[in-house]
């Protein structure tokens, strides 16, 4: 059973602003601050690897792709959070798209999300001044531990090797809110759905979260230095 404890924190509302150099948000100083996603799309070394996909599929078939997975993931995501609020949450239109999304929904719901034991926030806002902000999927307890939890879907699930930078935008949000509420989450969980409706729970724990956040810390700096801010 999942113990709602919303009021638990109060997290601030982000007003987004988009630069030349990718999304940022307004911290509390007014001042822009990229985005924790922006940073690690800015600092990855996997970006050749997308533009010889793209040139491989050809660009219209690539942004094809790209919109579908889109609007799969975020179908899935608001109907997670509804149903997380004890809201409404099975609604889907009859397209392709939202068939994916509600079989991929329903295998969340079944199978992925029973060992989240306490939720503190959905979908909240998380910001650094002069550093950088970003919203998270969940704040909470996984196995009454406290854990950063983000839900990914996939067209095939991922080896753990290909997805750090998943946990690194996890490492990135927990360490946010533990300078903002002090709070001491050192677990992420990654849970994913691909189309095969395949289920897959990633664990990051204390020993590896330390090496995580130093890797992130790393990717902040770099970008830094890169648009010399």
């Amino acid at each position: 059973m999942t113990t709602k404890n919303f009021n638990k924190y109060t997290y601030p509302s982000l007003e987004r602003v988009d630069l030349e150099i990718g999304r940022h948000y307004l911290d509390s100083k007014n001042t822009p601050v990229p985005s924790v996603t922006t940073v690690l799309s800015a600092t990855s070394k996997s970006k050749d690897g997308i533009d010889q996909w793209r040139n491989r599929v050809g660009e219209a078939e690539a942004d094809r792709i790209v919109k579908q997975s889109t609007e799969i993931g975020s179908s899935v995501h608001d109907a997670i959070e509804k149903y997380l609020k004890d809201e409404l949450w099975d609604i889907f239109e009859n397209t392709e798209n939202e068939l994916i999304a509600k079989k991929i929904t329903h295998k969340f719901v079944n199978d992925g999300l029973k060992k989240i034991t306490e939720i503190w926030g959905l979908e909240v806002g998380l910001v650094l001044d002069n550093l950088y902000a970003g919203t998270a999927d969940c704040i909470g307890e996984y196995n009454s531990i406290p854990t950063l939890i983000d839900f990914k879907t996939a067209k095939k699930i991922k080896k753990r090797e290909w997805i750090e930078d998943y946990f690194l935008q996890g490492c990135a949000y927990a360490n946010a809110h533990n300078v903002m509420f002090g709070t001491d989450i050192q677990q992420i969980v990654i849970l994913m759905v691909d189309r095969d409706l395949v289920f897959q729970e990633f664990i990051v724990r204390p020993t590896e979260f330390k090496i995580l956040t130093h890797k992130w810390k790393k990717r902040l700096i770099d970008f830094n230095n890169k648009y010399n801010r």
